[in-house]
């Protein structure tokens, strides 16, 4: 059986307060298999655990149970200078949160290849003045095209948003609370009265 290029298998990230009597603030859990290249959209509140679940596809953020296999190697058994070339986040302010590393690298795995098989794009800012978009939507389609898994994660606000997500993605995900929905497609995805009330006024009719 081929492994698959992406699974995320019962992966929960809990945040806490309180030093006597702690308490969850948050939960992310997310457990889905991706067979092979695709071009997946994203969607959710802000604070709805998006970039939570980049950070630790990408393993920039360590999980309280579960785990990440990319191509069936767990990415949080990578040498921490070593995940770029498994995972890759592209931020919209270009910075990536650091973590407090917790095992010695010489006893971690190397990375399996030199480029990382898995993009992640978290709300990119789209030009729409100078062609930048057809550039991004051709990035978006070699990537794949070279076998890699790409995730385009936008928050809609304009009609072009929601033009750019059907044209580039094969398949949807809406992360809300923590907790994630997918869908085959952007009407499908529709379907559900969370995401066209996330949507509004862009969200298609019930009907559709």
């Amino acid at each position: 059986m081929a492994v698959p290029l992406l699974h995320v298998d019962r992966l929960v990230r809990r945040y806490t307060r309180g030093v006597l009597r702690r308490r969850v603030t948050f939960s992310l859990e997310a457990d889905f298999t991706i067979d092979g290249p695709a071009v997946v959209g994203v969607m959710g509140p802000n604070g709805s655990g998006k970039t939570t679940l980049f950070e630790l596809i990408t393993g920039s953020n360590a999980p309280d149970a579960g785990r990440v296999l990319i191509d069936g190697q767990d990415i949080h058994a990578v040498r921490y200078g070593e995940r770029d070339r498994v995972a890759i986040h592209y931020h919209q302010s270009y910075q990536v949160r650091r973590f407090r590393r917790t095992r010695p690298e010489a006893l971690m795995e190397r990375a399996r290849g030199d480029s990382p098989r898995v993009h992640l794009f978290d709300e990119p800012q789209f030009n729409t003045q100078d062609g930048y978009i057809g550039f991004m939507l051709d990035f978006f389609r070699r990537l794949r095209a070279e076998g890699r898994l790409v995730f385009l994660c936008l928050h809609p606000n304009e009609p072009w948003h929601l033009e750019i997500l059907a044209e580039a993605c094969e398949r949807f995900v809406f992360v809300e609370r923590g907790r994630l929905t997918h869908g085959a497609s952007l009407a499908e995805l529709q379907q559900d009265e969370r995401v066209r009330a996330y949507l509004g006024r862009l969200a298609a009719p019930a009907s559709a």
